[in-house]
């Protein structure tokens, strides 16, 4: 019987979620005429020989690709251009290629069932790659103001050290997002350099990092008495948006 080709691009992908959870779904749900499968590419470039060679209905993206893969579709759905970014791709059996964005979904459904409007109307956004990007639209479209904290000052709105030097910033954001890879295994007691102190029970941290389950970023706010999450659950809702998609007639 021939499969339903799926996969994720990316590099590296040697502590991908996508892979063991949709090999999971499909055992559970006895979904026996789909495969999902790991595409390291050490350039975008090579995405052509994916799309030639593998017959793929669709496929995920992960870091560095989510902007470069746009040149390679047809079409941008409306939330990939709401984001800037995609890590879904669907391709219909004539060859059609189309761009969307889950990511926005899932942090956006993840954020809304735990985080508290009247308190959490201001936001600290750590980092200002790809996966920032999603997390911007989302304050965008929930009116929740935000500053980008980054080491570079040409890319983010505040530099940690300015930060360093402002802790009292912390008093008014009470929402902050870890969008970097700092903290994931095996670089466990990494986290972003912030003043800490000033956390307490009214402060939400959201790490997208969900590997360690509780990230130094998050075990630092939790200390304080802050409500702390990581991005599990952001990627469930991602993955399962993106099966949807896939499916989608």
């Amino acid at each position: 019987m021939d499969k339903r080709k799926y996969g994720l691009i990316g590099y590296p992908l040697s502590h991908s979620f996508s892979g063991k959870y949709f090999a999971e779904k499909f055992r559970k749900e006895k979904i026996e005429d789909a495969q999902y499968d790991l595409y390291e590419l050490n350039k975008i470039a090579d995405v052509a020989q994916l799309f030639d060679e593998k017959k793929l209905l669709g496929f995920n993206v992960t870091i560095p690709y989510k902007q470069e893969i746009k040149a390679w579709l047809d079409h941008l759905d409306d939330s990939a251009v709401k984001v800037g970014a995609v890590n879904v791709v669907k391709i219909s059996s004539d060859g059609y290629r189309t761009g969307f964005n889950s990511d926005y979904y899932g942090f956006k459904n993840s954020l809304l069932a735990h985080y508290h409007p009247e308190i959490h109307r201001k936001a600290l956004l750590l980092g200002t790659g790809g996966a920032a990007m999603a997390v911007e639209a989302v304050f965008k479209d929930l009116n929740i103001s935000y500053l980008r904290i980054s080491r570079d000052e040409n890319k983010g709105d505040v530099t940690y050290d300015a930060l360093a030097k402002k802790p009292e910033l912390l008093d008014e954001y009470l929402l902050i997002i870890n969008t970097t890879p700092l903290g994931t295994w095996p670089q466990i007691e990494a986290k972003a350099p912030i003043p800490y102190f000033k956390l307490g029970s009214r402060h939400f941290l959201y790490d997208l990092v969900y590997n360690p389950e509780e990230t130094a970023f998050m075990n630092a706010g939790k200390e304080r008495g802050a409500l702390v999450k990581n991005g599990y659950e952001m990627l469930v809702l991602q993955a399962e948006k993106s099966w949807e998609i896939w499916n989608a007639t």
